[in-house]
């Protein structure tokens, strides 16, 4: 039996994408509160999220999300890491009010977002052990989170993921229409 590596390199990616949801879902969590939600993207859902990420751009005339609508088609799949906003009563000020109470509404609570943020590296980390590339985009994050795709995740980021000779979340460009 001869299997050629490009007739299985989507299903390996997506493995890697489900072991990466698994890395995030572990990651440590502040108290040991665990409001994060995971997502794997793929098929047609991909073209729904370029599609909306390039609405978006349309909307706050930051060009890069153009260039990363673009790039999304370049994925096999994209990982979603949220948080649901929940105080975690600390009153740590870390979230430059002097306690959880006194936070004005919409503020995140710190511990939420570094908790996102470690969430994202254990993924990313999964990724780079098993020589996926990835690179986290705020872009795709903002247009799932629009999209209700994580629903109650206040903060959403995304990860999408390639296996090809070279990484498409590097070296990018804006293209030429959108200078």
């Amino acid at each position: 039996m001869i299997l050629n590596e490009r007739d299985t390199r989507h299903e390996q990616v997506l493995s890697v994408g489900r072991q990466m949801m698994v890395a995030a879902r572990t990651a440590p969590k502040g108290k040991g509160v665990d409001i994060i939600e995971i997502a794997m993207v793929g098929g047609d859902d991909m073209k729904v999220l370029s599609d909306k990420m390039i609405a978006l751009a349309e909307e706050n005339g930051m060009k890069f999300f153009l260039r990363d609508a673009d790039n999304i088609l370049s994925a096999e799949c994209v990982i979603l890491i949220g948080t649901r906003e929940q105080a975690q009563g600390l009153n740590c000020g870390h979230c430059g009010f002097a306690t959880c109470a006194g936070r004005t509404e919409g503020v995140p609570c710190a511990l939420n977002s570094i908790d996102v943020g470690i969430a994202i590296g254990s993924a990313c980390a999964t990724a780079a052990d098993n020589r996926v590339d990835t690179r986290v985009m705020f872009s795709a994050g903002l247009a799932a989170q629009q999209l209700d795709w994580l629903p109650g995740c206040q903060m959403v980021f995304a990860i999408p993921l390639s296996a090809s000779s070279k990484n498409p979340f590097f070296d990018r460009k804006l293209k030429q229409e959108t200078l």
